[in-house]
């Protein structure tokens, strides 16, 4: 890509006054200690994703914490001294699922939009994301951005329900799933995202409300590196071993 192209992608990113929601919220029961805190490259899994999602130059981040854990918060809090368009809600009820922490991030983009509508501040689609797709980069996220439709969702195959590091070995080898997944990162209207945000509860989340939407109004981006999340022990150490997250 020349540096003119690269601009004019920039440009093309930034005319689309898209927000970003980060789901930061979970316990991570499984994995045993807070996924949040892990680190890759030397930061926090939270601030690296967080200046992952900055990249695409939104024009508000807002990110959704679980209550009590202060350590996540200091390194969100610290993160936001130097982004003025970072801001954070709180989930006080995390186990009650993703959907409501995205509920959270909804109705607090919606009160942020409020309250700088003086300002202009217009936002036409939203970037949605969790924090432990360790091997999320810049690129898809300018695809998912790049498209038109309503929705733009990332696919991948699930590594999910695996018994043991073996089991997950064998998964990411023969490249083999029970199913596909489509789903987060994604990019969705804001407008639709304010018309479902009423829908969201518990682990019912935007995949069941999207499967709804007619096929045009759909598109998606493959991208099989989005598999490798971090929800348990196994998954966890066999990305310290390709070196995706710091030992």
């Amino acid at each position: 890509m020349t540096a003119s192209q690269s601009m004019s992608a920039l440009n093309d990113l930034q005319a689309q006054n898209h927000a970003v929601i980060i789901l930061a919220s979970g316990l991570s029961q499984r994995l045993g200690q807070a996924k949040q805190l892990l680190k890759k490259e030397g930061e926090l899994l939270i601030c690296y994703m967080t200046k992952l999602a900055l990249v695409t130059q939104p024009e508000a981040t807002i990110i959704v914490l679980p209550e009590g854990n202060s350590l996540i918060v200091s390194a969100i809090t610290e993160l936001s001294t130097q982004h003025a368009i970072i801001h954070t809600v709180t989930n006080p009820t995390p186990k009650t699922g993703m959907a409501h922490s995205l509920y959270l991030g909804v109705e607090a983009l919606s009160r942020l939009v409020s309250v700088d509508s003086c300002d202009n501040l217009l936002i036409n689609r939203v970037l949605i994301m969790g924090v432990d797709q360790v091997l999320l980069d810049k690129e898809h996220l300018q695809a998912l951005l790049a498209g038109s439709q309503r929705v733009v969702a990332s696919s991948y195959s699930s590594l999910s329900n695996l018994s043991n590091k073996q089991d997950l070995d064998e998964k990411i080898a023969t490249n083999t799933s029970n199913k596909d997944i489509v789903g987060l990162p994604l990019v969705i209207d804001h407008e639709l995202l304010n018309k479902w945000q009423a829908l969201l509860t518990g682990d019912k989340g935007l995949r069941h409300l999207i499967r709804g939407l007619p096929a045009n109004q759909i598109s998606r981006v493959n991208n099989q590196q989005l598999s490798y999340d971090i929800d348990t022990p196994y998954q966890l150490a066999h990305a310290r071993a390709q070196r995706w997250i710091d030992s």
